[in-house]
């Protein structure tokens, strides 16, 4: 009886086998057949739909935009209270980046400042002018639509003597690239050459003050051809960029009543900033020495 219990038992265990891969079997055979009844009604749905589309057309920015940028930061300029006439900015930082400070100047120059001064403590501005005048020509085409010649024009004036390195007439603004050269070394260079015209009997001890002294650093004395440009007046306003708390020699003989402002650095400066700081020179009161 035994036996019989045994052998009923281990059959049932053998059906029960059976029917356990049977269902497995069918599962896995109900879920591919639904996968692709699935994927062919949703393949019937949406091909219909793509092909009613239109072909998608390539966004391309507004033609006016970068018109109206240029009106807009015209206005900002008209809206302060004053606009300084002369601006430096003055880079107190190792490595100068020339995107940057081109951005900047179309900046100035997009507000209605008439005089830019580029300074760097290394003279690599000034080594490398042509460099700079390419990216400002460049951010000038892609910031407000303008080709080179058109109403914001750039001039490179040497140091001292004003005489151009890149013609340009009908400027609207004129940029100034400086070096520490244009400082302390221009007024040892005007006080040698006074001193050579009094050794030559040109001029007389009593001839020579600080009117004099000034009309030669400023290039007055010299004469102007019809094609160059007058006097460059001091600068109203400098930005300084960077960490250092100093001028770096910049200017020394300009700078009696200049404003200067400190931005932390030029890199990936914008053009809130710069206006946060026009804000701060319109609201500020020059006393002007009295």
């Amino acid at each position: 009886m035994a036996i019989v219990y045994e052998f009923v038992w281990q059959v049932l265990h053998v059906l029960l086998h059976i029917h356990r891969t049977l269902i497995t079997w069918f599962r896995i055979r109900l879920r591919n057949w639904n996968g692709r009844l699935w994927s062919r009604a949703l393949t019937a749905l949406i091909v219909p739909m793509a092909l009613s589309f239109p072909n998608p057309k390539k966004i391309v920015p507004a033609p006016g935009k970068r018109v109206g940028r240029r009106y807009r930061w015209g206005a900002d300029g008209k809206s302060l209270e004053k606009l300084p006439d002369h601006i430096g900015l003055l880079i107190a930082e190792e490595e100068p980046r020339y995107t940057d400070i081109a951005n900047l100047v179309v900046w100035c120059m997009a507000v209605g400042i008439s005089y830019v001064s580029v300074y760097d403590n290394y003279g690599v501005f000034r080594r490398n002018n042509s460099r700079l005048m390419d990216e400002i020509l460049k951010q000038q085409q892609e910031l407000l639509d303008l080709e080179g010649s058109k109403q914001l024009c750039v001039e490179f004036l040497n140091n001292g003597t004003d005489k151009q390195d890149q013609q340009v007439l009908s400027c609207q603004s004129v940029l100034k690239v400086l070096s520490p050269d244009d400082g302390k070394l221009r007024i040892v260079q005007a006080a040698q050459q006074l001193c050579r015209a009094v050794e030559q009997r040109e001029k007389t001890s009593e001839d020579i003050n600080v009117t004099v002294l000034d009309s030669l650093l400023r290039g007055e004395e010299a004469p102007r051809s019809a094609g160059e440009s007058k006097s460059t007046p001091d600068p109203d306003l400098v930005l300084k960029f960077g960490p250092v708390e100093s001028t770096l020699g910049f200017l020394p003989w300009h700078i009696r009543l200049t404003e200067f402002i400190s931005l932390p650095s030029h890199v990936g400066v914008s053009y809130e900033d710069l206006f946060s700081a026009l804000q701060r020179y319109a609201s500020c009161e020059q006393r002007l020495g009295k």
